[in-house]
């Protein structure tokens, strides 16, 4: 019997495991609830401008474990005071394998902060209910996006001459 391969799955190199991703832990590293103007804030008034800040980090912890660290900011203000300010700092603990070395970090940076985001917004969105107000309810974020205007930044903050190949 001939395998032809015709449309069908790609056979893998012998050696080259699948990828794949087994999340081992998630943690909550910091949170911080601030409600500096309460009860102040809590009456109805003006809508508030809410600023909201994401951030992702990664450190590896081992020959096939990273952790990654998603940190979300929010801050909502009225024009004349304060109405909150939430930290999150939310982690996972990954073990990944059979990602090549040229796809590991944007794999690490776009995979790894998507599994954990619904568990960071939920957190997030129960710390403001318990603090008086609304759940905040963040809208999905593109990690691939993210990583994209994040690569794109560092190498325009790069020398001309030391910018890193595609």
């Amino acid at each position: 019997m001939t395998d032809t391969n015709d449309g069908g799955a790609q056979p893998q190199a012998e050696g080259n495991a699948a990828p794949g991703m087994h999340i081992l832990g998630q943690y909550i590293k910091d949170l911080s609830f601030e409600n500096p103007n309460a009860p102040r804030a809590l009456a109805q008034g003006d809508q508030p401008k809410l600023d909201i800040n994401v951030n992702v980090g990664a450190q590896q912890m081992g020959d096939d474990q990273f952790e990654v660290v998603l940190t979300l900011n929010a801050k909502a203000e009225r024009p004349d005071l304060v109405m909150f300010n939430v930290e999150l700092v939310y982690a996972g603990l990954f073990k990944i394998t059979g990602v090549p070395k040229e796809h590991m970090h944007p794999f690490i940076m776009i995979e790894c902060p998507r599994m954990i985001f619904p568990f960071a917004r939920n957190i997030l969105s129960e710390a403001t209910r318990n603090g008086g107000f609304p759940p905040l309810m963040l809208d999905p974020i593109d990690f691939a996006q993210l990583y994209r205007q994040n690569m794109a930044q560092q190498a325009a903050a790069q020398p001309s001459g030391e910018q890193k190949p595609n």
